[in-house]
């Protein structure tokens, strides 16, 4: 398995939609856990990071290095 690179700032566009019909997610820490916000309501959430690789599409927007 590979690590998925992202960072804080990045914006995530995962597989299943939240409640709220968004699939975009902004990364706001990073570590074994991820804390997450979903772009469309706001909702805070804090997932585990295998977890969170597995159901990313794709990395819609990449902090600049």
């Amino acid at each position: 398995m590979q690590i998925v690179k992202f960072s804080v700032g990045d914006v995530l566009e995962l597989k299943k939609t939240h409640p709220c019909g968004s699939k975009l997610f902004k990364v706001m820490r990073v570590g074994s856990e991820v804390r997450v916000v979903c772009c469309g309501c706001g909702r805070d959430m804090t997932l585990d990071r295998i977890k969170l690789e597995k159901s990313i599409k794709k990395i819609v927007t990449a902090q600049a290095e």
